[in-house]
């Protein structure tokens, strides 16, 4: 394949789900998002989606908002996964430059396209920040970023890394999270943690048509705890909205076992999230954090997302070195 127009910039384009960025923002990040088919298939049909969708966000919107309020009127997502792209570039020389492609907030894929081909990037690698490939997440993004590349910039050579939940350096990043959360706790009590991996829920229904979504977070869990050793560990599934099956056990549940088996000491690892965002900074820091306590669970902390830490960023810049390497 042809790698480009040489001595031209290499775009690392960064794909996630992009999030509200003021509080004004919430409602139509809202009606975005259950706009979607692949994401949320509301019922009555594609027809009545839209419809169905600005209704379901302006009512849901009043109480989103005061959960952002309460994280600073704004999701952190964008500021990560734009520090995480400079630093994958950063680690992968001087030609490559970095850009973001949000689902269902700015930057857009369109707007990211247009900027590429005006700073003349002829070639890309593009990479999904979601580890764990489903087609609700990683599928939908995906099929966004072409549909946008194909009308934006048709020129554009491009390849997809769609999932990399085994990629070993991933795994050591993870793992170094999940020691500095065991950390966290006073000395006398890092034995007896119990570690709860935390993943997105899906409804059921995705698993059940075939997507590998629960495979690769099964898979990952298993490769962190081969890096930390003998634990209890347990997996959890967060996020749930809406009156459809959803995957078990729900993480809340999770926590009202190891509450009732006594345990006083919960490590909570967010697993399919690579930043910190609504999800860990509200449902889990505060929501979550509170449940445990009335529940009993005297010591509940949570592993630090991985951000931009050195070891992730470094992983990410060798999984696109060898996609690059496959792709020459």
């Amino acid at each position: 394949m042809n790698d480009g127009t040489p001595g031209s910039p290499i775009g690392i384009v960064l794909l996630n789900m992009g999030g509200p960025d003021s509080l004004e923002a919430v409602e139509p990040f809202l009606y975005n998002l259950f706009a979607d088919r692949d994401l949320i298939q509301l019922p009555l049909g594609a027809l009545l989606q839209k419809p169905f969708a600005r209704l379901i966000s302006h009512f849901r919107a009043k109480n989103v908002v005061e959960n952002y309020r309460a994280i600073g009127g704004k999701t952190p997502l964008l500021h990560w996964t734009q520090r995480q792209a400079q630093g994958i570039a950063a680690g992968l020389g001087a030609d490559w430059r970095p850009y973001v492609a949000m689902r269902y907030w700015q930057p857009r894929a369109d707007e990211t396209l247009a900027r590429m081909k005006e700073d003349g990037v002829s070639r890309a690698l593009v990479l999904s920040m979601y580890p764990h490939y489903t087609g609700a997440t990683t599928g939908s993004s995906v099929k966004d970023f072409r549909r946008a590349a194909a009308a934006v910039y048709p020129e554009l050579k491009y390849r997809i890394i769609e999932h990399w939940y085994d990629w070993p350096g991933y795994l050591d990043a993870l793992a170094l999270c999940v020691r500095a959360g065991l950390e966290k706790f006073p000395e006398d009590q890092r034995a007896r943690v119990r570690i709860l991996f935390s993943a997105h829920a899906l409804p059921q229904k995705f698993i059940d048509r075939g997507d590998p979504y629960l495979e690769h977070v099964l898979d990952t869990t298993r490769g962190v705890m081969k890096r930390i050793g003998n634990r209890s560990w347990r997996l959890g599934f967060q996020s749930r909205s809406g009156p459809v099956k959803w995957m078990e056990p729900d993480t809340v549940d999770v926590i009202d076992q190891l509450a009732a088996e006594g345990r006083q000491a919960v490590l909570l690892v967010p697993i399919s999230f690579v930043s910190d965002h609504i999800e860990t900074l509200h449902e889990i820091d505060i929501e979550y954090r509170e449940h445990a306590h009335a529940k009993g669970i005297a010591f509940f902390e949570r592993s630090p997302s991985l951000n931009d830490a050195p070891e992730f960023i470094a992983a990410m810049a060798d999984l696109v070195s060898k996609e690059l390497e496959n792709w020459r």
